[in-house]
């Protein structure tokens, strides 16, 4: 009787169980995956958007994320000035997290 349970024993732990480096490993697979689908393209944007924003300049046409496109008047540190509309009133101060996408004159 002692030989079945030890037999039976062995053959659950080979073929059913894991072990400790099987999870480590099924983890570091996750976390690799993980690192390459999500943090890696998240990453590659904001250095986007950064290297967009500072290579903002006076006269550039953009697109808010409110979906107002306008001509920028002003910059300083952490605000521009656009303007809007044919109107040359017009004139919005706001963030430069505000936008989104940069035409050079040039380029429309």
């Amino acid at each position: 009787m002692n030989v079945f349970l030890t037999e039976a024993a062995e053959g659950t732990t080979a073929a059913g169980g894991m072990g400790l480096l099987g999870i480590i490993i099924m983890y570091a697979v996750l976390i690799g995956a993980l690192w390459f689908f999500f943090w890696r393209p998240q990453k590659k944007e904001q250095k986007r958007v950064a290297a967009m924003l500072s290579a903002l300049e006076i006269g550039d046409c953009v697109l808010t994320s409110g979906g107002f496109i306008g001509i920028v008047i002003d910059i300083t540190d952490d605000t521009v000035i656009v303007e809007f509309g044919n109107n040359k009133n017009c004139r919005i101060p706001m963030e430069k997290s505000a936008i989104t996408r940069v035409e050079k004159p040039g380029e429309a």
